[in-house]
């Protein structure tokens, strides 16, 4: 039997759960949404205040050299640190989608693969719009996008035996977003360079959620957002890691004055810069790179083996009370059951999945508002972050939707959805 009691008694046992209190946290609210954007670490307040009141506010154009040139770069190792990678071989800054045009520009345009570009439907749909928009660019390029007929996981010999029929450029959610579902990058890392094939990896919904060993999976090329798991702040820079015998031969669409080998020479000739660092462009956005650190010092303090035991141990529990509880409700599981094979969010759905999310959010006298989120067609999505997700947090979720359901209280609110749901 799950109850609320056996869910407190194992946060009473939780390893981690002192690291909740690094957050800041709202009164009378459970946050259920970390794999779309992470609360806010209690230090980034202060660390802002420094950068904007005494670097920028007193220091001016002398934290160039004295902060702000390192910043970069200090994020860059500290990330490789939690991907096992080089530092050189890492680097930060825009967003995970203008880094996806860049590679995959890159990619076509130094013929290292066939011109192919192959996906599936359980990427994120940013990653197919780019794929859509390079094929306009590279008119002979053609564009695969398999599908499984479901969204829970992928059917991977269908997966493989696409690489090995038209070989080229494959990028993948290395979790999905919908479902949560695990690729084995490794598997399709070596399967890949078999067949004349280079995978590009997209981590957004996967770092800081599961481990990651970029070497050891003979992984290429990966980027990502740092937001979700790693608590970055909206909008926060992504990351790109090329692995380092790639760097020459792949050259930067956008060649920005940071992508230059000496850019405080201003050359007007642009030479690009050796290393993945050509792969820069403008002047690094420092205020937001900020921002980013106290995550990914946070992640590393608990370190993500840790975070990932917590994470499966969090997964079971809410799926033994989704069958328990909701289950005979109506509500159906649309995550694969198999912790292997499965990121750090479950999504459950109910033919009115959208009104039971806006009755969780308006909470009553008695019951915390909840915010998990709401994906198309009628999936709930619900974000296990372990730095400060509470078994509690999990355990009243369901209680919520129990209620809800039961007493038809989604019957109040209408289907108009919002913008950002």
């Amino acid at each position: 039997m799950i109850d609320l009691k056996a869910a407190q008694q194992l946060d009473q046992q939780d390893p981690l759960r002192s690291f909740r209190a690094r957050f800041v946290h709202e009164e009378n609210e459970i946050y259920l949404d970390g794999n779309s954007l992470g609360k806010l670490p209690k230090e980034v307040p202060d660390q802002m205040t420094e950068n904007i009141s005494t670097q920028w506010g007193k220091q001016l154009i002398r934290s160039w050299n004295q902060n702000w040139l390192a910043l970069p770069k200090r994020l860059s190792k500290k990330y490789s640190q939690l991907l096992a990678a080089d530092p050189d071989e890492l680097i930060f800054g825009e967003s995970t989608s203008v880094r996806l045009y860049q590679i995959l520009h890159a990619l076509l345009s130094s013929h290292q693969s066939p011109p192919h570009l192959i996906s599936d439907n359980l990427n994120f749909p940013t990653d197919l719009y780019v794929l859509e928009g390079l094929q306009k660019q590279f008119p002979d390029t053609a564009v695969t996008t398999i599908n499984y007929g479901q969204e829970i996981e992928a059917d991977l010999n269908k997966l493989l035996r696409a690489i090995e029929q038209q070989p080229g450029i494959v990028c993948l959610s290395l979790v999905t977003f919908k479902s949560a579902y695990f690729y084995p990058m490794k598997k399709i890392n070596q399967w890949a360079a078999k067949h004349n094939s280079i995978v590009v990896w997209d981590l957004s919904h996967a770092v800081g959620a599961v481990p990651i060993d970029l070497e050891a999976s003979e992984t290429k090329i990966a980027l990502g957002c740092t937001y979700k798991y790693m608590n970055g702040g909206p909008g926060s820079p992504a990351f790109l890691y090329v692995k380092k015998e790639l760097h020459p031969k792949l050259d930067n669409p956008i060649q920005g004055w940071f992508g230059h080998e000496s850019p405080f020479d201003f050359d007007p000739k642009y030479k690009a810069s050796p290393g993945l660092e050509r792969f820069n462009n403008g002047t690094p956005p420092i205020l937001s790179m900020q921002a980013v650190e106290a995550g990914i010092d946070l992640v590393l303090q608990a370190g993500i083996e840790n975070l990932r035991a917590k994470s499966i141990q969090q997964s079971e529990f809410l799926l033994g009370a989704i069958k328990e509880v909701l289950a005979p409700l109506g509500c159906s599981v649309h995550s694969p059951l198999d912790s292997k094979t499965r990121g750090s969010h479950i999504a459950i759905s109910h033919s009115h999945a959208w009104q039971i999310c806006q009755a969780l959010l308006a909470g009553d006298q008695k019951t915390p508002r909840i915010i998990p989120d709401f994906r198309p067609p009628n999936f709930i999505r619900i974000g296990i972050t372990p730095l400060y997700t509470r078994f509690e947090d999990l355990w009243l979720l369901v209680n919520r939707i129990q209620t809800i359901v039961n007493s038809k209280i989604y019957l109040q609110f209408d289907e108009t959805k919002q913008d950002v749901t």
